[in-house]
């Protein structure tokens, strides 16, 4: 089965809201078996609902459609349905039973909008809408579905997981889609290209997408087929070659982040760890904080950002900044094990930088950032160069900072 995705909202194409629909019902679908094949953002207006209607119902098995099921002037969703599949609204009284007690629970009062909310397109398959009051519709077609949702993100995944996808399951669709990705850190997207080799020769019928970030770049293999015990042999298999080739760059799996690989590793090996950040800002005591259960291995954090607090918080010698600068080896390396003997954590992590735009030289350009670890046996420190841009700088600093910290627990080179 394939699907397109229409999603409707001006909201969207001006960049005011980020289509995080889209990629929800992509990643939903693609567990049930369904392809997408396009996703298509469109304005409120009818003719361009129509025009979008028109191109991908006819192409694909399945489109689903979120926004405009509100109750408001510019909620034309339903009037677009009513024209595409010829039919008209009618008054449901499950879905004005739903509404009223949803209402009543709240303190709210029946109101026109209220009303307008109970009209549904003749002839359509409801879908019940548990948090909000829009429900969505299911119509089918000359074999073709199309299922329409409101644009809400809580609303919508609530009726994908509990109506949408239990419908589709039921009637089958006919296809499996396998998809398995590789998260991985501290190597470009080129060079992560060229050490994988033939694609070709390693894919063998798989699809692999590269899809970098700030923290990464990720390999997404992707498989159709019809068999989902064959689809994940052929999946696993890509990825044994994968990581063959370019294992030590490889983090995690899936929805994996580093800061929770991170954080597993020193919990499984009863680590704490300290920071001391300059450049960063505190982004790596943030990113760490955000795993739950943080507290059982992340002992403190310190943004040191003037020499004044380097030398007083963290006992950087005075010698090193005049010799050396704040952004330098032998700084990095300092703060790193002063955050460590100040705390008694097994592991020291610091950030110096010039993040920019200015403050830099010749010899210490914009983009530079000295990252220092500290354990009680080692200390030493690793140069990078991030660019220009500065909140891109802080945010891969960060997360280099916790890849080292990864592959040196691992003992990996």
């Amino acid at each position: 089965m394939t699907a397109a995705i229409i999603s409707i909202g001006d909201e969207l194409l001006i960049g005011q809201v980020i289509n995080t629909n889209a990629a929800f019902i992509s990643r939903q679908l693609g567990l049930a078996g369904v392809d997408v094949r396009r996703v298509v953002t469109v304005a409120d207006e009818l003719d361009q609902i129509l025009h979008a209607l028109e191109e991908e119902f006819s192409r694909h098995d399945l489109t689903v459609v979120t926004g405009g099921l509100g109750p408001t002037h510019d909620d034309i969703t339903r009037t677009a349905m009513c024209r595409f599949f010829r039919t008209d609204l009618v008054r449901n009284p499950v879905v004005r039973r739903h509404i009223e007690q949803w209402l009543e629970s709240r303190g709210r009062s029946w109101n026109d909008a209220a009303e307008n909310q109970t009209m549904v397109p003749r002839g359509a398959i409801i879908m019940p809408n548990r948090v909000g009051t829009a429900p969505g519709e299911i119509f089918e077609e000359s074999g073709k579905l199309c299922a329409v949702m409101p644009g809400v993100p809580y609303e919508m995944e609530a009726m994908v997981t509990e109506s949408l996808l239990p419908f589709l399951r039921k009637r089958g669709t006919g296809g499996v889609v396998v998809h398995r990705t590789l998260r991985t850190t501290g190597i470009a997207e080129s060079v992560l290209a060229e050490r994988l080799g033939d694609l070709d020769q390693l894919l063998q019928g798989t699809r692999l997408a590269f899809l970098p970030s700030p923290s990464g770049v990720r390999l997404r293999i992707t498989l159709v087929g019809t068999d989902a015990k064959e689809c994940e042999e052929s999946v696993r298999s890509v990825e044994a070659r994968i990581r063959a080739k370019v294992e030590k760059f490889i983090f995690g799996t899936d929805e994996e982040d580093l800061e929770t690989v991170v954080g597993r590793i020193l919990e499984e090996r009863h680590m704490t760890v300290s920071v001391a950040e300059s450049c960063t800002g505190g982004l790596i005591a943030h990113l760490l904080t955000n795993v739950p259960g943080s507290s059982r291995y992340f002992e403190r954090g310190v943004v040191a950002y003037s020499n004044l607090a380097k030398t007083h918080i963290l006992s950087v010698p005075e010698s090193d900044l005049r010799a050396h600068g704040a952004v330098s080896s032998r700084v990095a390396e300092a703060m790193a094990d002063g955050i460590r003997r100040l705390s008694d954590a097994s592991i020291g992590i610091s950030t110096t930088g010039i993040a920019g735009p200015s403050g830099g030289t010749k010899e210490k350009p914009v983009g530079l950032v000295w990252i220092g670890y500290a354990d009680k046996s080692t200390v030493f420190s690793r140069e990078f160069r991030f660019g220009n841009d500065r909140l891109r700088t802080k945010e891969r600093a960060a997360y280099a900072a916790l890849e080292l910290m990864r592959r040196h627990v691992l003992g990996i080179t």
